[in-house]
């Protein structure tokens, strides 16, 4: 348990930062709303209304917004098995052929399905 106390200490350091930095700010900001400041900002042009239920988005978004999130997933499994490959072997090779095989059959599903196109 010793071993994890600085990550546990540095995880409290960050927490309490992260709450005092969102105190500081509600306490010391400025408070001026008015109609510009609370309407939505699209890089200077006019915002488009929005139906009342909130609109429907197209699936590429989602596509590519899980597309992300499973290469960064990928990324985070393939730096410690290059650390480690030496003492892995062989078993390790072959996990790590199957986990990116699994992957790219969910990239080849998104590219079938258009979701690397955009119009």
């Amino acid at each position: 348990m010793s071993v994890y106390l600085p990550i546990f200490i540095l995880g409290l350091l960050a927490f309490g930062f992260a709450i005092f930095s969102v105190a500081a700010g509600a306490v010391t900001g400025p408070k001026r709303y008015n109609r510009a400041r609370l309407e939505a900002y699209e890089c200077g042009i006019q915002p488009t209304p929005q139906p009342v239920g909130g609109g429907r988005f197209p699936v590429k978004y989602y596509l590519t917004a899980m597309l992300f999130i499973v290469f960064d997933i990928e990324i985070v499994f393939l730096y410690p098995w290059a650390v480690t490959f030496d003492r892995m072997a062989l078993f390790g090779l072959v996990e790590m052929v199957l986990f990116i095989v699994t992957v790219l059959v969910a990239y080849a599903y998104v590219w079938r399905r258009g979701g690397l196109e955009w119009d």
